[in-house]
């Protein structure tokens, strides 16, 4: 299975324009266990509040440019830039319309003894 990244951007930024949130998300299908990720779109001026890291995570920036924020420290990152979330309460803000892809590791389940 695969996934048209380009058009499904083009979807999300679409039901964004449509949303009072100003923005849009969709999980993609799973890639393996221990891994999720998310194409998320947001119009200018929109923005993820500060929230606690998922865990080992990273953003890509497919469109657009946005800003990720941790406390007093700030990123900009465009088009093909690929930075780690940071392992505290971080947020983003879009500067223009962006798309933006959030891969996060999901640690595997640990088998409980009978």
């Amino acid at each position: 299975m695969t996934t048209d990244l380009d058009e499904l951007a083009t979807v999300l930024l679409d039901r964004a324009a449509g949303s009072p949130a100003r923005r849009a998300a969709e999980s993609l299908h799973p890639f393996g266990a221990g891994l999720r990720q998310t194409l998320l779109a947001l119009l200018s001026g929109a923005e993820l509040a500060e929230h606690e890291a998922p865990g080992a995570a990273s953003l890509q920036v497919l469109r657009g440019r946005v800003r990720l924020i941790a406390g007093d420290d700030g990123v900009d990152l465009g088009p093909g830039q690929l930075a780690p979330i940071p392992p505290r309460r971080h947020g983003v803000r879009a500067l223009e319309d962006a798309v933006v892809l959030l891969t996060v590791a999901v640690p595997e389940p640990v088998p409980v003894a009978d």
